[in-house]
């Protein structure tokens, strides 16, 4: 799971993805993963771009192919499922709307920062 988990963060980071989180749900009870990836981007092109290249290099890197994925028609909001890792990548504004963190506030929450 670690090396999924890394995996789609330097996928994000790769693509220039903004304020990224993993949020560990192991603990909750009804939690349909085990943990929630959460960033955002300011355009439907770089979250459509983010979504792609987590997929390709998850693939590559991993062999593991994505479960189901959701919103690539306005690339919005794409949900990525990864059965145990689900993804959500934002557009900046949507991701101030719904404030999906903050659903999950006592979830244990994991930063990471952008790499060049």
């Amino acid at each position: 799971m670690d090396k999924l988990i890394e995996t789609i963060v330097t996928a994000i980071q790769d693509k220039k993805g903004k304020d990224i989180v993993s949020l560990d749900l192991t603990g909750f009870d009804g939690a349909i993963c085990s943990h929630f990836i959460v960033c955002n981007a300011d355009s439907n092109a770089q979250v459509a771009g983010i979504a792609d290249g987590i997929e390709k290099d998850v693939y590559e890197k991993l062999g593991q192919k994505l479960w189901r994925i959701e919103g690539q028609q306005n690339a919005f909001w794409i949900a990525m499922d990864y059965v145990d890792v689900v993804v959500h990548i934002f557009q900046s504004d949507l991701r101030e709307f719904y404030k999906l963190e903050e659903l999950w506030a006592d979830a244990p929450m994991k930063k990471y920062e952008y790499e060049l």
